[in-house]
């Protein structure tokens, strides 16, 4: 099946839900895993992977597809999910998460599982590669779109700083990148770590086409941003989405210690029921 495919609101929600309960099954079976930066990129990589990437899971090397570069490497739960439910591989394999052996190891490497673009690991690396092909599709004359997806913790890194700038000079317009803005990572607030605010106002300075997603979380939100960005020429692109670490259960949002920690069995019942009670107040309708 190639994409992008259009969804209705209700399909969105339900593989949101479907994606969020194999983030919290992942990490729970590894007893490792990244959690809360996962779960605050959901929406996003919902929406992007069904409506708007050019891609092709049963040709997964398709020479007309786009590519999506992720910079935030380690929620692998994320993509590993929305790589399963697109159809690169067996949904069933995910539970092989962070085993020995498996393709779906905490940090991502190239075409393990296959969908995986590129190698991850260290922050702040990704960009410059998003910014490379980006700029070899352009030299070519390649129509092929870059999508990426960053942090603000991957946007501490100065070497993402070099790339911004490196993407401006060279007119990329076609490279999107997307910031899951959740203001946390493992040691505590961004801004009491390394500040990045104002992220909005830096990728003007550095000559991005700069939209701000007030909700992260909201459908329709990401979609109305992703759709100015595509009429957007000469630049490159960034949409900067405010996110809650943790979204979708509980106990994990906003709390930065569920950065890097997997639920027990205790706690993923707890998420497990949350989200059995936000399927189950779906209409019938929604349910189909």
């Amino acid at each position: 099946m190639k994409y992008p495919l259009t969804l209705t609101p209700e399909q969105r929600v339900r593989k949101a839900i479907r994606m969020r309960r194999d983030i919290v099954e992942m990490t729970n079976a590894a007893g490792s895993g990244h959690p809360g930066g996962s779960l605050s990129a959901v929406e996003m990589l919902v929406t992007l992977y069904n409506e708007y990437i050019k891609h092709d899971p049963e040709n997964p090397t398709w020479i007309e597809r786009d590519y999506m570069i992720f910079c935030k490497c380690h929620i692998t739960p994320a993509i590993y999910s929305i790589l399963a439910r697109v159809g690169y591989f067996d949904p069933a394999t995910l539970l092989t998460f962070r085993k020995l052996g498996s393709d779906l190891q905490g940090h991502p490497c190239r075409f393990h599982p296959i969908g995986m673009e590129m190698s991850g690991g260290s922050l702040g690396q990704n960009l410059s590669i998003a910014t490379g092909v980006a700029l070899g599709l352009k030299t070519q004359g390649k129509p092929n779109k870059v999508w990426a997806l960053s942090s603000e913790g991957d946007l501490q890194e100065g070497q993402s700083w070099e790339a911004i700038m490196s993407a401006a000079h060279f007119g990329l317009d076609n490279l999107t990148l997307l910031v899951d803005y959740n203001k946390l990572q493992i040691d505590g607030h961004c801004e009491d770590i390394m500040g990045v605010h104002p992220l909005d106002e830096k990728f003007k300075a550095f000559n991005w086409h700069t939209l701000v997603v007030e909700d992260g979380h909201d459908f329709e939100q990401i979609r109305a941003a992703l759709d100015e960005a595509a009429t957007l020429k000469g630049r490159p692109k960034v949409i900067i989405a405010h996110t809650i670490k943790g979204k979708g259960i509980s106990y994990m949002e906003n709390v930065a210690g569920w950065h890097g920690k997997a639920p027990d069995h205790e706690h993923l019942g707890l998420a497990i029921t949350e989200l059995d009670a936000l399927e189950n107040s779906l209409t019938p309708a929604q349910n189909d």
